[in-house]
């Protein structure tokens, strides 16, 4: 069973991994995210990717304060978590809790059914966010690859 336990490493791709993304605005950057899945599984909409995300962000934001956001949504017809890394190449503002802008973003897409296991994986992730020094070495990565493994790294 304990394969299937979720964990950042196992929901987060190289692929959704991306460095220094140019995003004008928090809109921008909501939208950008539902591209990229789309692109990896062009069965999930993009529109509607897109529209869940923003209608959480309605129900209160999801930056978390010290320019990290963690944008999350459930989607129908998903049958796996789906986790997106991002750092910005400018901070933008994200109605935060402490009102700064953000620039390290980290979107988590579960299925409709989602289960107390998803919110594990958010809370996992705001532990990890929370660890100043852990949060610099992302924004310090120049590319995809160093910021995937720098995310993955257990312990680091």
């Amino acid at each position: 069973m304990s394969d299937t336990s979720l964990t950042i490493d196992n929901i987060l791709a190289p692929e959704l991994t991306l460095c220094r993304v140019p995003a004008s605005s928090k809109k921008r950057a909501l939208e950008f995210i539902a591209e990229q899945i789309n692109h990896q599984d062009n069965t999930l909409s993009e529109t509607q990717l897109f529209n869940n995300l923003i209608s959480r962000e309605r129900l209160g934001s999801t930056g978390i304060g010290q320019g990290i956001a963690i944008p999350h949504c459930r989607l129908e017809g998903l049958d796996h978590v789906v986790g997106v890394l991002m750092t910005l190449e400018e901070s933008v503002e994200f109605d935060a809790i402490d009102n700064q802008p953000v620039d390290l973003i980290f979107a988590l897409i579960v299925p409709k059914e989602a289960t107390s296991e998803h919110l594990e994986l958010l809370s996992q992730l705001a532990e990890k966010f929370n660890e100043r020094s852990f949060c610099d070495r992302l924004r310090q990565c120049e590319d995809a690859s160093t910021l995937y493994q720098r995310m993955t790294a257990s312990g680091g």
